[in-house]
């Protein structure tokens, strides 16, 4: 709970009020500098490895106080230098002062803060990849559950066909499988910057060993290996491209795309009393009417996936502005845009695991709204019926446009229930095909292979995707607010 001094500050509602701990702590300054400070300890490293004079009692120094921050003084310096990065350098020099000569040797801002960044993407997917596939296991046991349970299929919002409710969440589903593979192909693209000097070309590094090509490629090799990287960036500026956030950033987008999708959906459904998502035994729906029962969750889910989505033009225009190298009109943007995306691509999808967790199916209400359409969807099979029993399909379909059209009146006009099936077993021209009409209006012979196409789409492209997730299964997520 925030102090009263805190309460006289803006804090951003995605992290005071929604985002995972995980998250927050993925893109906080404690990480961040501890990161910065762990960065040094590898490229003091590698270069004593390489031969540099640097001493193990200078490593073991740093290593002792790579986590013992004093941010008072590092906000200090940075008042003074007007720089981060050197607040920094000398913070970690003033507990560190054997160090000190050797610390950010050769390196410059970027060496820092790119490669936090990166390490803070890498990280940041990798906290969303295990919450994305249980929303795919939780959606995936409801659309197996469901596979053959038949509902109004809508196109328009209009119901012309039947399909099943596991089949209409296969389609939520697909979307998301989708974005998992992006999410993972996103991650495993991400390359380190690695140690490249002022513009990317490495002199300093080159000055440092007295032109000894090797070194440097062998030094850049080994603090990406240490950081956890296969690969270094062959080719950057003073900071990795730009198009590295746009890539990962529209991933994320895309993201929001699909669960903004699903939870319209899902607010679409409770109107007609056939899903819903979890209700609280004590929730309030409305302030004014005690018996609303609104899709709350789903629309936060909605109102943050804009927000995810609209993210997406800051990489695009940053990356389009910059000039030659670099130019720092990037770094307050960034600041904000990397972020904020994970933290509400975090948030939205903690909120559709409990969404999906919860989802209420009412089958009685279904099986009364298809009651209520299935006369109008029957009419091509009881044409087809009819043309079986030897009669003239022309004949037949102005026969069934006509009772059509004087039951929609009835319902339209009247508010009246739909008598299609009453009229037809009234015309003696159907009566070759009356003791068919059961079996024509059966629903489960208008669902063709939804049920089938459910098995086959869990088997063959959900469960195996979510393998290498399985240890983070059974994980609650617990929405406070």
């Amino acid at each position: 709970m925030a102090g009263a001094e805190e309460m006289n500050k803006y804090r951003s509602p995605l992290v005071s009020r929604y985002a995972s701990k995980e998250m927050s702590y993925n893109f906080s300054d404690k990480k961040k500098f501890i990161t910065w400070r762990k960065l040094w300890i590898f490229l003091a490293k590698a270069e004593k490895a390489l031969g540099l004079p640097i001493t193990d009692a200078q490593i073991a120094e740093m290593e002792s106080h790579a986590e013992d921050i004093d941010f008072a003084m590092a906000a200090e310096e940075e008042r003074k230098l007007r720089h981060d990065v050197m607040a920094h350098v000398h913070t970690f020099a003033h507990c560190c002062p054997t160090a000190a000569p050797i610390i950010h040797l050769g390196a410059t801002s970027c060496y820092v803060g790119d490669n936090t960044d990166l390490i803070a993407l890498r990280d940041g997917f990798n906290i969303l990849l295990p919450k994305l596939a249980r929303v795919i296991d939780r959606l995936a046991n409801f659309a197996e559950e469901y596979a053959d349970l038949p509902t109004l299929g809508f196109t328009h919002f209009q119901p012309p066909q039947l399909t099943t409710v596991g089949k209409q969440a296969c389609l939520w589903l697909q979307d998301l499988v989708m974005d998992v593979r992006k999410l993972e192909r996103a991650r495993d693209d991400l390359r380190f910057r690695g140690v490249k000097g002022t513009t990317g070309t490495q002199a300093s590094f080159l000055q440092l060993f007295q032109g000894d090509h090797d070194k440097v490629e062998e030094l850049d090799k080994m603090v990406t290996e240490m950081a956890g990287f296969k690969k270094a960036y062959l080719v950057t500026g003073q900071t990795y491209n730009c198009k590295v956030d746009i890539d990962c950033m529209s991933t994320l987008a895309s993201l929001g795309a699909s669960v903004q999708k699903i939870c319209t959906d899902i607010r679409l459904l409770p109107n007609l009393k056939e899903i819903e998502e979890p209700f609280e035994k004590e929730q309030i729906g409305s302030s004014a009417m005690p018996y609303k029962r609104n899709p709350m969750r789903a629309e936060r889910c909605c109102s943050l996936a804009r927000h995810l989505i609209a993210l997406m033009d800051d990489p695009l225009q940053t990356a389009s502005v910059q000039w030659l190298e670099r130019t720092l009109d990037d770094s307050a943007n960034r600041r904000i845009s990397l972020p904020e995306s994970f933290l509400t691509a975090d948030i939205i999808l903690s909120t559709l695991q409990n969404i999906t967790e919860g989802l209420v199916v009412y089958p009685k209400v279904i099986e009364r709204h298809i009651r209520h359409e299935l006369p109008f969807m029957a009419t091509e099979n009881i044409i087809k019926a009819i043309v079986k029993a030897g009669g003239n399909r022309q004949e037949c379909h102005e026969k069934i446009r006509v009772l059509s059209q004087e039951a929609a009146a009835v319902v339209k006009q009247e508010g009246g229930d739909n008598d299609l099936l009453a009229r037809i077993q009234r015309d003696p021209y159907f009566a070759p095909i009356l003791g068919q009409l059961d079996a024509l209006l059966d629903p489960k012979t208008f669902i063709g292979r939804a049920p089938q196409q459910v098995k086959k789409f869990l088997a063959e492209e959900v469960r195996p995707l979510l393998e290498p997730y399985k240890a983070n299964m059974d994980v609650k997520v617990e929405l406070v607010l």
